[in-house]
């Protein structure tokens, strides 16, 4: 009987650290998803700066 309950025990405990673990992992995921969105929303700033730089550059100005 007393085995029994130990291998409940330890399920309940497997249970509670799988959920740790899969938490822990969403939140690495979901920090790491923010972090690139933000590195790409600046790199697509800084392209379309150069792109309007370079246009204002390369048009001649009528005179």
């Amino acid at each position: 009987m007393s085995q029994a309950t130990t291998i409940r025990k330890r399920h309940r405990f497997n249970g509670r650290m799988t959920r740790i673990i899969l938490l822990i992992s969403f939140l690495f995921l979901f920090g790491r998803f923010v972090y690139s969105a933000i590195g790409a929303w600046y790199h697509q700033q800084g392209k379309t700066e150069s792109q309007q730089i370079s246009l204002s550059i390369d048009t001649p100005t009528q005179r």
